[in-house]
């Protein structure tokens, strides 16, 4: 029978959530990194041993940690287990990363400002985000605040910008939102490697052809109320974005508000809210086998973070979008006040589709029927910041 395992990052910790298809009884294996905030943890689709997380301090900076055995031990890439930090990190510059200017190898980055050709400054703060390659175990890419996109061709060992997001000409003018500017959303192609679509909180998504050599907006058809000229090719804060692995040129984002539907890579947006009771939240998600069937969690607006009269509610489209319906059935429908963030909803690809996702009062909830139903693996996590899955032969 196969196995799923859940990976999920918390503000003080990591842990790792395992069963069996049925996904009714659970082994919890945690907290790693206990008292790091690990914004995101994912595994590799072609080993399915290897996982990557981000590791995060706002004293001893940035960490990358891996395992080579499914989360049982971990090691930073390219660092020497004496020298591994903290408090060796930042100062040995151990999991570099480096700014990479037309392919000439800058500094390496800790937390201090690095500069583009405009001397705009860039300040090296996280990895939000880790997308391991649909094809190769020590390829990965990273999303990091502030903005850019940066990739390791050996396991995480090395980093290098791609400095063609940046450079596309529009990066001095990108600014922070509330919840900073960082990239949060990678999307590789599953059809064309050098394809591959990011998006960026208070700036926009982005795709690129080549490989990362050169990079295209993607935000026509975005609306945003706090953006005078309705065809602005930047500054629209994207939450997250979605691709179904069965139909790459079909992309669903969650906006700052609204729900958002593509049909040609991203080169035109049109609104598929619907009747959904408020469009504004974080995550979304599509069904592993259904590529129009689509999962949000409306949150009541931008300034209160917290579902609709305290009732906590999945909404569910088989249609690729319009059409909506809430799903309840096991979820708090009474004073419930947590958020569910933008990496923190994930599927699993069992020919019975499960879904999971974790809120920031420390619950991951999964169904095992595609929505219908839902139970609490775990009740009382630090606050969730991402969720993954595996699923396992």
């Amino acid at each position: 029978m196969s196995k799923v395992r859940v990976l999920v990052g918390t503000r003080k910790g990591a842990f790792i959530l395992t069963s069996d298809g049925k996904r009714d009884k659970w082994d919890v294996s945690g907290p790693h990194f206990a008292g790091w905030e690990i914004y995101h943890i994912k595994g590799s689709p072609v080993d399915p041993d290897r996982i990557y997380a981000s590791q995060t301090s706002g004293w001893f900076g940035q960490i990358l940690q891996a395992s080579n055995d499914g989360g049982k031990t971990w090691f930073q890439p390219g660092v020497k287990p004496e020298e591994a930090g903290p408090p060796a990190f930042p100062a040995k510059a151990s999991n570099r990363f480096v700014y990479d200017d037309s392919g000439e190898t800058g500094k390496p980055l800790t937390t201090h400002q690095w500069y583009d050709g405009t001397q705009h400054p860039w300040e090296f703060k996280r990895v939000w985000h880790l997308e391991p390659s649909l094809t190769d175990a020590n390829l990965v890419y990273a999303g990091v605040e502030d903005a850019a996109l940066f990739r390791s061709t050996d396991g995480g060992e090395s980093w290098h910008e791609l400095p063609g997001l940046r450079g596309h000409g529009t990066g001095p003018d990108w600014q922070p939102g509330a919840g900073g500017m960082c990239l949060h959303s990678i999307i590789i192609d599953p059809s064309n490697p050098n394809r591959i679509f990011i998006a960026i909180s208070s700036v926009g998504a982005f795709r690129t052809d080549d490989g990362g050599k050169s990079w295209k907006p993607i935000n026509k058809g975005l609306v945003s109320d706090y953006i005078p000229d309705p065809n602005a090719e930047i500054g629209h804060c994207v939450h997250h974005i979605a691709m179904s692995p069965s139909r790459p040129g079909v992309l669903f984002m969650q906006k700052h508000w609204h729900v958002m539907r593509s049909d040609d890579a991203g080169d035109n947006w049109t609104k598929i809210s619907g009747n959904l009771p408020t469009d504004f939240g974080f995550c979304i998600d599509i069904h592993a086998h259904e590529p129009d069937t689509l999962y949000v969690v409306p949150i009541k607006s931008d300034s209160l973070h917290y579902p609709i009269d305290g009732k906590l509610q999945v909404w569910r489209s088989r249609t690729g979008g319009n059409e909506w319906e809430p799903l309840t059935k096991g979820l708090p429908q009474s004073d419930c006040y947590v958020n569910v963030l933008r990496d923190a909803m994930a599927v699993d690809t069992l020919d019975k589709c499960g879904i999971y996702f974790g809120t920031t009062g420390g619950q991951v909830y999964v169904s095992p029927d595609a929505g219908d139903t839902w139970s609490a693996i775990v009740h009382d996590l630090p606050a969730v910041l991402s969720v993954e899955v595996q699923t396992l032969a």
